[in-house]
């Protein structure tokens, strides 16, 4: 477990981005949103699963982002596999072999970490 998980409560992220909100003290409601934004897309996307008869489970992505998404979730298993059989053939690693290593994992997982999914823009209008 990270420092940040353990500082964090799951229910401490932002129900859009997922990005994790800023604790504030003091009365109210707990906050659900880093920014309008993040509101304002939640709010569209809720108002398009219902107009799509969509469960609150199922959601809609574009077959691009869906694509990019599986590029970055291969090249975060290839380095974890990459990693994997260095430490399992190659131990013990000298710390620029580590490094290297570490190196390669932060570099394929970076994408991931700073991916924002988008909300799929709706199609084009057909009465015109």
């Amino acid at each position: 477990m990270t420092q940040s998980q353990a500082r964090t409560p799951k229910g401490e992220r932002c129900r859009w981005c997922r990005r994790v909100l800023e604790r504030r003290s003091g009365p109210g409601r707990p906050r659900e949103f880093c920014s309008q934004r993040c509101r304002q897309w939640d709010w569209v996307s809720r108002q398009r699963a219902a107009d799509l008869a969509l469960g609150t489970d199922e959601i809609v992505i574009s077959r691009v982002e869906l694509d990019r998404l599986h590029d970055d979730l291969y090249m975060l298993a290839c380095a974890v596999e990459d990693t994997d059989r260095d430490l399992a053939e190659r131990a013990p690693l000298s710390n620029r072999e580590l490094q290297a290593a570490l190196d390669w994992l932060l570099q394929s997982a970076r994408p991931l970490r700073d991916r924002e999914l988008s909300a799929a823009s709706p199609p084009p209008d057909k009465t015109s």
